[in-house]
Parts: C-alpha cells; structure tokens; sequence
C-alpha cells in the first residue's frame, strides 16, 4: 500500500506539479489542500504518513500548520517538509523550530522531493 502524502500550496499550478511528481514518481497515494487551515484538518481526518507544506499560504502559514500538527497526539511524529522559496536563513530556523523535518528551497528538483519523502516514510 502506497504511502499516504498531504500537500498543501495555495499555487494551483505548484500544488498540480508537486501531486503529480508524488504520484508518477513515487507513486504514493497524495491528498491536496489548498490552504493551511484545510492542510490542518485534512491530516486531521487521513492521518498521511507525511506532510508536504507550502511555507506562504492563506488561512494558515506552513509554520502554523507545522506547529498545530506537532501538538495533536496522533500527528506528532509525522514527517513535514516545508517547501519555499523563502531561503534566509532565519526562514529556515523558523521552519525547524516550527518542528519541520526538513525545509527544501523552490524550485526543487522532483526527483529529489521524492528521494527525500521516499527516506521519510521508509519506501526507498
């Protein structure tokens, strides 16, 4: 059984990119958001084996969606990357000290998001 991903981005043309990478490439089952707050309550009702947030979103930042996942019991130790194009390094610290996992820089290189998701979840 394929992977359970959540990825949130308020870009239709990115959030389309980065599913359908995680789709095609490394073939793990994907549930889209749109925002942060429907980010938060979809992992809330599918519990993903790993969290892909957009950093800039309405409703709720990345960093927001980050801090609300580590305190809900079932969801503490799930995976979160942040994806940005916000890359000073105060940026970054933020991410980690929001509880990401990783923090990776847009635009990335698909193969990489899935090679990184892939060690996460355990399917590599």
């Amino acid at each position: 059984m394929p992977a359970k991903i959540l990825v949130a981005d308020d870009e239709p043309d990115v959030l389309f990119m980065t599913a359908f990478t995680l789709r095609q490439l490394g073939g793990f089952d994907v549930i889209e958001a749109r925002n942060g707050q429907e980010a938060l309550e979809l992992s809330e009702q599918h519990k993903p084996d790993l969290l892909v947030l957009d950093v800039q979103m309405p409703r709720m930042t990345g960093y927001e969606v980050c801090r609300q996942v580590r305190k809900h019991a079932t969801l503490a130790n799930t995976p979160v990357i942040l994806l940005s194009a916000k890359g000073q390094q105060y940026e970054i610290q933020e991410g980690h000290e929001a509880g990401a996992t990783l923090y990776i820089l847009k635009p990335y290189a698909p193969q990489n998001l899935v090679e990184q998701v892939s060690l996460l979840v355990g399917s590599a």
